[in-house]
């Protein structure tokens, strides 16, 4: 962009959870390039050590941005009748959205615009209006997940009902009213930022384009694929050691992302899987929501005979693990996934075949991008994580399919080469922000 962009002066308000926070230090590390004003809103107390981590060490090393602390009003999770950590968090930010206007008001340089998380729109947007401060969308999921999202509670006749998360199916959820209101929200805001691109999702982004989905939809602003940063490499000297040591497109990788727990039940049946698949491995295990409550170690959740069996199988960590370091390996061939957004991305980036077992939220609809793409499995019949029970038998045997359908591996190279050619030049999110710029002075 040209150096009259330069006095723009943006806040970026994130909500919680690691796949949330991610997309905003990555763009936000892009339009420090362009010589933006940046304001981090960062919102306290914060959920998960991974989080605290990630802000510190990236604050550290941009310190040209400014952060702005958001301390919000305590809520009871019994009277919210919220278990999640992370949506209880959204929740108090909601209910604490007042108190941002003196904290985005008292901003030097006055703010030209905010970029506020997908989950606290409809709470967001009456305090920015008041201030008639533009407010764009940085939408942390997949473009189809977001033609969902624009016409809800209506369901475009291209998402099964079957794809939908359980929770929004029952339309008496705090969530799903949420949900609700951030989706009719969306007509008030200026645009829709996404971490995607024409070749990953070409007819959801073409259906959002054509103003044919939903009356009054802002433009939409796909800028992926968003890179790491380098203030997210964390040692990983074990895994990597031992990846140096396997043989090309030998190892499956198996992660959950920093939200997902399974049942210990569910997850030594996983192990039993990968072990009779006959293939190496490098399995991330979370048994807790939150990584500050993980008390328990790998012989309790696993159990010593599975231990055993395991010991010349493959190689499990309990430890936040550097994904994109993972992937970037020659020994990675396939990837266990729930489908969240972030590691969909990575893994299309790196050419990577996806066994998608989704868990909750958007993560069904993001592995049917994957499907539909023709480079990863989506296994609908798994169900939604707590759903019932999947034996290491079958688990064994769809590794087997994916690690073997050389179909697949043709598709990813394909995909991979197209996201890293985009990344290369630089050109796609590079064109996007200035017709968002241009956007921006017209609004």
């Amino acid at each position: 962009m040209s150096s009259s962009d330069g006095n723009l002066h943006v806040a970026l308000l994130p909500s919680s959870g690691t796949g949330h926070l991610l997309p905003y230090l990555r763009l936000a590390a892009s339009l420090i390039h362009h010589q933006w004003s940046l304001t981090l809103i960062t919102t306290h107390p914060i959920v998960s050590s991974a989080e605290s981590q990630l802000i510190s060490t990236f604050l550290s090393a941009f310190p040209q941005i400014t952060q702005k602390k958001f301390h919000t009003i305590p809520l009871d999770p019994v009277a919210a009748n919220i278990t999640d950590p992370f949506q209880l968090q959204w929740e108090t930010i909601r209910q604490s959205a007042h108190l941002l206007s003196p904290l985005i008001s008292s901003s030097s340089p006055p703010l030209s615009f905010i970029i506020t998380d997908v989950t606290l729109m409809s709470s967001v947007i009456s305090v920015t209006a008041k201030l008639c401060l533009p407010n764009y969308i940085l939408f942390t999921s997949s473009a189809r997940m977001l033609s969902l999202f624009s016409c809800f509670p209506s369901i475009p006749s291209s998402i099964p009902k079957e794809s939908l998360p359980p929770i929004l199916l029952d339309s008496n959820s705090s969530f799903t009213k949420n949900f609700s209101d951030d989706s009719g929200s969306l007509k008030h805001f200026n645009g829709v930022l996404i971490n995607s691109f024409e070749e990953l999702e070409k007819e959801p982004l073409e259906m959002l384009a054509s103003g044919n989905l939903t009356k009054g939809l802002p433009p939409v602003f796909p800028l992926g694929p968003f890179l790491p940063l380098e203030v997210e490499r964390i040692s990983l000297f074990a895994p990597l050691k031992w990846l140096e040591n396997q043989e090309e497109s030998s190892v499956v990788y198996v992660s959950f992302g920093s939200r997902t727990a399974m049942s210990k039940e569910q997850i030594r049946e996983l192990g039993y899987g990968l072990v009779l698949s006959g293939r190496k491995f490098l399995w991330v295990v979370k048994s807790k929501v939150v990584d500050k409550e993980e008390e328990e170690g790998l012989d309790e959740i696993l159990g010593h005979r599975l231990m055993k069996k395991i010991e010349n199988n493959g190689l499990v960590v309990k430890e936040w693990v550097d994904q994109w370091q993972i992937l970037s390996q020659k020994a990675v061939g396939g990837f266990i996934s729930h489908c969240g957004w972030n590691s969909v991305v990575e893994a299309a980036w790196h050419g990577i075949p996806v066994l998608g077992w989704p868990q909750q939220g958007d993560q069904m609809i993001n592995a049917e991008v994957i499907e539909a793409g023709g480079w990863g499995l989506c296994m609908k019949s798994w169900g939604w994580g707590s759903n019932h029970l999947v034996k290491g038998v079958e688990i064994g045997d769809k590794i087997k399919d994916l690690m073997g359908n050389q179909r697949m591996k043709m598709e990813c190279a394909r995909i991979s080469e197209v996201a890293k050619q985009r990344s290369k030049a630089g050109e796609g999110c590079e064109n996007m922000l200035k017709t968002l710029f241009q956007s921006l002075k017209k609004s």
